[in-house]
This record gives C-alpha cells, sequence and structure tokens, in this order.
C-alpha cells in the first residue's frame, strides 16, 4: 500500500446544513494516487488519534479531494474548525477502493445518510449509466443532490419521514430496479443493517456488489485491531480489517 503523510492547505469550505461540512483540500500526491472508494486518515490538531473521512471527490487535474463528513464529536469538531488557508495533517489515500467495470452498462449506487459522499466519485465515473439512489432521515439532512444529478446519473431520494422525496427505505427502489432491470452492478455505503438488507437483495439476484463498511478505527493501515471484521474467504471464516482489507468488500465475504 502506497500512501503518503504530509500537512495540505484547505482551499475551500462550505457547510452542507447542521453539523455537515465540506472540505476542498490541495493535495498533489494523495489526490494522484486516490481511487473512488479509499479514505484519508486526518489528525485533530492537539489529539494524538487520527480520524478516517471518506473520498467525496477526487479532482486530479487541480490536485484536489473534496471530504464531506458529519460533526460528532471533538475530534471531527477541530477538523471543521479549521479554515481556509490552514493545514491539515492528512495520511492517505487508505484502504481498498472499489472495483470499477468499464463494461457495465446499469449500475446502481447506493448511499445511507453520511455514506452518501462516497458515492460522488463513483457517479463521476459511470455518469448516465448510473441510479444513484439516496436515503436520509429527513430534508434537512439532504446533501449533495444537485452534484450527482450534474453527474448524468438518475436520481432518486429516500427519506425515513417523506419530507423529501420518496418516503422509503433505499431498499425498496433497489428491489424495482433489479426486479425491472439488466442490473450489472450494485455499490453501497452506509450503516451495516442498511448494507446487510442490500448485500442480501444482490446477493438472492446474482448481482455483483461491493459495500464499503463504516467502522472505527486507529491507525488506519492495519496495525492495530480496532477495526476487525469477520469475513468469508475460500469457504473459510477469517478475521480483516475494515481499513486495511476493506473498506470495500464484496457483498459475499462479509460475515453480517
Amino acid at each position: 500500500m502506497k500512501y503518503t503523510k504530509s500537512l495540505y492547505p484547505i482551499v475551500k469550505k462550505e457547510s452542507l446544513g447542521k453539523n455537515l461540512v465540506k472540505i476542498d483540500i490541495l493535495c498533489p500526491d494523495i489526490a494522484n494516487a486516490a481511487q473512488p472508494g479509499q479514505f484519508v486518515h486526518i489528525l485533530p490538531e492537539g489529539m494524538t488519534l487520527r480520524r478516517p473521512i471518506s473520498i467525496c471527490n477526487i479532482d486530479k487535474e487541480n490536485a484536489v479531494l473534496t471530504i464531506v463528513f458529519e460533526v460528532k464529536q471533538e475530534g471531527t469538531e477541530r477538523i471543521a474548525n479549521k479554515n481556509k488557508g490552514e493545514n491539515l495533517d492528512i495520511l492517505g489515500p487508505l484502504g481498498h477502493g472499489f472495483t470499477l467495470k468499464p463494461e457495465a452498462e446499469k449500475v446502481i449506487l447506493i448511499g445511507g445518510g453520511i455514506g452518501n459522499p462516497p458515492m460522488l466519485t463513483l457517479a463521476k465515473y459511470y455518469g448516465s449509466k448510473a441510479t444513484v439512489i439516496s436515503g436520509f432521515r429527513s430534508a434537512e439532512c439532504v446533501i449533495l443532490q444537485d452534484e450527482f444529478k450534474n453527474t448524468g446519473a438518475e436520481t432518486i431520494l429516500c427519506t425515513d419521514n417523506g419530507t423529501s422525496g420518496r418516503k422509503a427505505l433505499v431498499t425498496e427502489p433497489l428491489k424495482e430496479l433489479i426486479k425491472n432491470n439488466n442490473i450489472d452492478a450494485v455499490y453501497a455505503c452506509g450503516p451495516t443493517p442498511m448494507l446487510k438488507f442490500i448485500a442480501a437483495i444482490a446477493n438472492e439476484a446474482d448481482v455483483f456488489c461491493e459495500v464499503s463498511m463504516e467502522e472505527r478505527m486507529g491507525c488506519g493501515i492495519g496495525a492495530c485491531l480496532v477495526c476487525a471484521c469477520k469475513l468469508k474467504k475460500e469457504g473459510k471464516d477469517v478475521m480483516g480489517h475494515v481499513c486495511k482489507d476493506g473498506p470495500v468488500f464484496s457483498s459475499k465475504e462479509v460475515q453480517w
């Protein structure tokens, strides 16, 4: 695994809503090496443990990475408090990303909550071949819909309470699309219960499916045991690491 650790300047920062922050970072070496589905490990100023944040957008031409994250505790709050021109201590790109299928004609990208940002890089790759299903709790949580539409992808918005888009779980339009179309691939990122149901639907239909797992991490490179997960490989139960072996896994190898 090749990665870089250095200080990189923030070139743009904006709020996307309550506790949701978008930051553009000038980091030529990481942007050049990054692939859809990978993440960066950011060290909040004055703290000892890094925070894993998925890559939302990769602009290789301008050497800029975009991250979108939710402010939950002190670590992410310190990152969010950084302003344009200030530096972030970043290690990356880390992890294994999504398997890109240039021959695919129809793919489905599914994001749940803060699992939506990693889908944008895939939407840009597949364009009009993609249908993006975005799930959120309510209207005030909805993000990145214009960005998804600008890729040329079809978009389906779902909210738990019906305050925006369709009142449904993301699995409902997924079932409809798989039933009525020849789907070549399904990609998903979000809460584990959501991924479990998506994997079951795709596996039952024998559709290629990859899921990006969310997990707390310590080192981010597989040296510690914080993000251990149960996998099945070659018919055997094994332990893996979300940071090193993932965060993207085949839906068939995760032990739900």
